[in-house]
């Protein structure tokens, strides 16, 4: 409902910014302001600021903004009116009544929220009788602990045919409610109202608010079908909206920056007790709009497991062609396809939590899924395959309504069909420039005549040239960080030939040729373009059974290792532009190298006064280099301990591991 502007005006001149914000963030007052870190990106450095006077906060990390309300939206995951309530709660401000049919609504649904909790004991109580063995012996199959049972009120619903009904009826509720709550069903032929769980592991499906709204109930017999039963829609459960176990989820998730999402809810009560309770399940449906924002209320990039069997992979696709349209700046999804058709319970039967951590760990991007639906087995032998491949790819990101993300998606794709144009012409390519000959231009490109791959000598892979790569490598991996760093990028000076040049390049195929089809200029690329674009970012990565690490970027993620844990790209933008600042602070000890070496014994003062002041900022510069490194490494554990990892992993250009 609507809330009229001065009542959210009395609530905040009851609360101060400064004391909800203080329940999350341990603010310091500076003159008329409060500061601390942010509690939406890791840091040490505050960039957090409280200001009561004008009744906000603002995170510079971030970009967020806002009252009190905004902050519980943006910290617990809360709607806007979950967020008036509470507040309205705690400072006494009584809230407007419903009209009447909105108050007849709520009684109607207050009613039975009485009567779903009712059936929920009722189950509860069935699970500890002797009728409920075979439910008990189902239980302790599936390695459910008493206090997994108990926190999750797990029950029995009788093999009788309206034991629930009866149990009901002497508790003074009338069938109709029974009916409404979806616990009974009532034949249209007039027979008798009979139960609609039978024999069945009973599992609550509680809101955000913690009630029991609806069940789940998976067969005890294999007999009865379906498997899982789910409870029907009702004034009280809406399928598609709801996110099963979100009310325990949704601290851990903010704490920890990540949720993961699991097809169903005995999977997720199995990750829950592994030990990560920052785990939801969709109920068995497609993702539909509302559980995609839902998500991203919790996280980010929430981390989506699905089985690696065709089901799983098909269930994927269909997930992403439902999320696609929704995709914005800061916010997608993570896949995880688990191995040998396991879901999460089985899997960490067998090797427990880190067997399931070691899997969510291998998560890859939306993009990477898509990518990989969309060429696996494709046939490109010619033009018009090609040319269809292109289409198909432009078709989907068109589909993405954000302007930014439409943009980065379009020159990942880009760059990745170029190469691999190439690499299923590489074996003629190859040969052709063995026998001396050449293909397609150099503009922009390398100088001197180009050399198969064979001959292209080892590169040195020490401090300078190792950030070298990571910069280029992010580049080919957030292209829109390219693109808002590049003038700068383009400036800067990366010593090697072949990494000028392949900044060129990639710089052209931004730019220059972004209205171009893929097809129409990828010849014209000089072949070491694609030889490097395999060092510096690497296609697929499998490990030593076969099993793919990383769909693309394998090479920079060995670099840069916290690029496996799916970090902020707020973040990963934070760290490529000190990585710049690394690399402007290397020319400047070449020029003072240089500067020192040109010195004679007649020099005049105004001589050794630059080299003084160029070597007193260089000190300066270094000292706060090291300070943000270790800031940034120190932030880098707060990302890998969120994924349940341990060390730091920042290993880039001289930022330790």
């Amino acid at each position: 409902m609507k809330y009229p502007p001065h009542l959210l005006d009395e609530i905040r001149a009851r609360l101060s910014v400064s004391e909800v914000v203080g329940r999350r963030v341990r603010l310091k007052k500076q003159g008329r302001e409060y500061a601390g870190l942010s509690p939406f990106n890791p840091e040490k450095t505050p960039s957090f600021f409280v200001n009561d006077q004008k009744g906000f906060y603002h995170c510079f990390s971030s970009g967020k903004h806002g009252d009190i309300f905004r902050f519980l939206q943006e910290t617990e995951g809360l709607s806007f009116p979950e967020a008036v309530e509470r507040l309205a709660a705690e400072t006494g401000v009584a809230l407007p009544r419903p009209d009447a049919r909105e108050e007849r609504r709520e009684r109607h649904r207050a009613g039975l929220s009485d009567v779903t909790e009712m059936a929920a004991r009722f189950f509860e109580e069935n699970l500890r009788l002797t009728s409920g063995a075979p439910a008990r012996a189902y239980v302790e199959k599936r390695r459910l602990e008493p206090r997994t049972v108990k926190e999750f009120r797990i029950g029995f619903a009788p093999a009788e045919r309206d034991a629930l009904k009866r149990h009901l009826v002497s508790k003074g509720v009338d069938e109709q409610a029974m009916a409404d709550a979806g616990l009974i069903i009532k034949p249209d032929d007039g027979r008798p109202s009979y139960d609609r769980f039978r024999n069945r592991l009973m599992i609550p499906i509680q809101d955000e608010k913690g009630r029991v709204v609806a069940f789940g109930g998976r067969a005890m017999s294999p007999d009865d079908q379906p498997k899982y039963l789910n409870s029907p829609e009702t004034e009280l459960f809406h399928k598609g909206l709801m996110l099963f176990n979100g009310h325990r989820a949704r601290p851990a998730a903010y704490d920890q920056g990540s949720v993961i999402v699991v097809e169903g809810y005995l999977d997720a009560i199995a990750v829950w007790q592994a030990g990560m309770p920052s785990v939801v399940a969709t109920l068995g449906t497609a993702f539909t709009e509302e559980q995609i924002q839902r998500m991203w209320r919790f996280a980010a990039e929430p981390i989506v497991c699905f089985d690696g069997d065709k089901a799983g992979i098909k269930a994927a696709h269909r997930a992403i062609d439902r999320i696609l349209p929704h995709l914005k700046s800061g916010f997608s999804f993570n896949f995880v396809f688990l191995p040998d058709g396991k879901d999460p319970d089985e899997l960490i039967a067998l090797g427990g939590k880190a067997a399931f951590q070691a899997e969510v760990e291998r998560a890859v991007p939306l993009a990477d899924v898509l990518w990989d639906r969309e060429t696996r087995g494709t046939a490109i032998d010619t033009p018009e395959r090609k040319a269809a491949l292109e289409k198909r790819l432009e078709d989907l990101v068109h589909e993405i309504r954000d302007g930014r993300v439409q943009r980065a998606y379009q020159l990942r794709y880009r760059l990745r069909l170029s190469n691999l144009f190439w690499t299923s012409e590489r074996g003629e390519r190859a040969e052709g420039f063995a026998r001396g000959g050449r293909t397609g231009s150099t503009r922009g490109g390398w100088s001197g005549r180009p050399e198969p791959v064979a001959a292209m000598p080892p590169m040195p892979d020490g401090d300078l040239v190792g950030l070298e790569r990571v910069v280029l490598g992010l580049c080919v991996e957030f292209p829109d960080l390219f693109e808002a760093a590049a003038e700068r990028i383009i400036g800067l000076d990366l010593g090697l030939e072949p990494h000028e040049a392949f900044k060129r390049e990639l710089w052209r195929m931004a730019t220059e040729v972004s209205n171009l089809s893929v097809s129409s200029f990828y010849e014209g690329i000089d072949p070491r373009f694609f030889f490097l674009l395999e060092e510096l970012h690497g296609a697929e990565v499998v490990d030593a059974d076969g099993r793919v690490i990383a769909a693309s970027g394998g090479r920079l993620r060995e670099r840069f290792k916290v690029l496996r844990f799916h970090p902020p790209e707020k973040w990963v933008e934070t760290c490529l532009w000190h990585f710049l600042d690394r690399l402007e602070l290397r020319h400047m000890e070449r020029e003072l190298d240089r500067e020192v070496s040109l010195v004679t014994a007649d020099a005049d003062e105004a001589v050794e006064a630059r080299i003084l002041g160029l070597s007193r900022d260089i000190t300066r510069r270094r000292e706060e280099f090291a300070r943000r490194e270790q800031e940034l490494a120190e932030e880098a554990k707060e990302i890998r301990r969120a994924h349940g990892a341990n060390g730091v992993g920042l290993a880039a250009g001289g930022l330790s591991a």
